[in-house]
C-alpha cells in the first residue's frame, strides 16, 4: 500500500450527517430529542424495574441490562455529535476517536449478546416451564451477564490495540458522525490484514452465531405455542414474546443495514445516515416497544410515577 503520505495522526474529522449549515439546528434539535427521549426512556423502566419486587425475575433483569446498555450505546456517540454541531468544529483527538470506537464497541456487542441471553431465557420460560426457576436461576443470570461483559470488553480491548499499530494517511476525513472501526481502518496507508480479518472473524463470531441462536431459540418457541390448543394461551406467549421479536427485528435489520453500506470501496453519507437507525432510533424505540407491549411493565410504571406525585 503507498505509504509516502503517511503522517503522525492528532486528529480526525467526522464531518456528520451534512454539510448544509442550514440544517445543522435542526440535525440539533433532532438529535438532542432523540437522546434525552432514549435516555429518560431507559431510565424509568431501570427504575420501574428495580422498585417493583414483582419484577425481579430473570426476564426483567436481563431487560434493565439492555436499557443501561442502551443509555451508554447512545451516550458514546450523540454527545460529541452534538457538542461539534453547537461548536461548528468536526474535529475529534486520535486519542478521543479511539476511546469512542472502543466504548461503541463494548456496548454494540452488549445489545447483542443480551438479546441473544434474552431469547435463551423466552426458550426456556416457554419450552421448559416447570424447570424455568431452576434453569434460570440467580447465579446463571450473573454468570450469563459476566461472560457477555467479558467477551465484549476483550474484543473492543483487541481491536483497540490493533489500531493503534495502523498508520494514516493525511487524508482523515471520517465520513460519518462518529468514529467507527470500519471507517477508520479505510483511512490507513499501512496494511490493516490483520485488523480485516480479526474484524470479520469476530463478526461472525458475535453477529452470526447469536442471531443463529435467536432463530433457534424461536422456531422452538412457535413450536411449543403452535401445540397449544387455547387461543388465550397462545395469545399469552406471544405477547411475551412480541416485544422481544421486535427489538430484535429492529436492531438486527439496522445492523445489516449499516454493515452492507459500510462495506463498500467508497464509503459516503449513506452509510452514516443508516447508522442513526442502528445507534440512536432503536435504542429510543426499546422502552417504548417493552412497556406499551408489556402489562406489567405498565404496572411498575404507574405505580413509579404514582409514588412520584405522593412524594411531591
Amino acid at each position: 500500500m503507498e505509504t509516502g503520505n503517511q503522517t503522525a495522526t492528532s486528529k480526525f474529522i467526522l464531518l456528520g450527517l451534512s454539510e448544509d449549515m442550514d440544517l445543522q439546528a435542526l440535525l440539533f434539535g433532532l438529535f438532542l430529542y432523540m437522546y434525552l427521549v432514549c435516555v429518560t426512556g431507559n431510565l424509568l423502566i431501570i427504575l420501574a424495574i428495580i422498585s417493583d419486587s414483582h419484577l425481579h425475575t430473570p426476564m426483567y433483569f436481563f431487560l434493565s441490562n439492555l436499557s443501561f446498555t442502551d443509555i451508554c450505546f447512545t451516550s458514546t456517540t450523540v454527545p460529541k455529535m452534538l457538542v461539534n454541531i453547537q461548536t461548528q468544529s468536526q474535529d475529534i483527538t486520535y486519542e478521543g476517536c479511539l476511546t469512542q470506537m472502543y466504548f461503541f464497541m463494548i456496548f454494540a456487542g452488549l445489545d447483542n449478546l443480551l438479546l441473544t441471553v434474552m431469547a435463551y431465557d423466552r426458550f426456556v420460560a416457554i419450552c421448559h416451564p416447570l424447570h424455568y426457576t431452576v434453569i434460570m436461576n440467580p447465579r446463571l443470570c450473573c454468570l450469563l451477564l459476566l461472560l457477555s461483559w467479558l467477551i465484549c470488553l476483550t474484543y473492543s480491548l483487541l481491536q483497540s490495540l490493533m489500531v493503534l499499530r495502523v498508520s494514516f494517511c493525511k487524508e482523515t476525513e471520517i465520513p460519518h458522525f462518529f468514529c467507527e472501526l470500519a471507517q477508520i481502518l479505510k483511512l490507513a496507508c499501512s496494511d490493516t490484514l490483520a485488523n480485516n480479518i480479526l474484524q470479520y472473524f469476530v463478526t461472525g463470531l458475535l453477529g452470526v452465531i447469536p442471531l443463529a441462536g435467536i432463530l433457534f431459540s424461536y422456531s422452538r418457541i412457535i413450536s411449543s405455542i403452535m401445540g397449544i390448543s387455547s387461543a388465550g394461551g397462545k395469545y399469552k406467549f406471544f405477547s411475551t414474546c412480541g416485544s422481544h421479536l421486535s427489538v430484535v427485528s429492529l436492531f438486527y435489520g439496522a445492523g445489516l443495514g449499516v454493515y452492507l453500506t459500510s462495506g463498500t470501496a467508497h464509503p459516503s453519507r449513506k452509510g452514516s445516515i443508516a447508522s442513526v437507525m442502528y445507534t440512536v432510533v432503536t435504542p429510543m424505540l426499546n422502552p417504548f416497544i417493552y412497556s406499551l407491549r408489556n402489562r406489567d411493565m405498565k404496572e411498575a410504571l404507574r405505580r413509579l410515577f404514582s409514588r412520584g406525585a405522593h412524594s411531591w
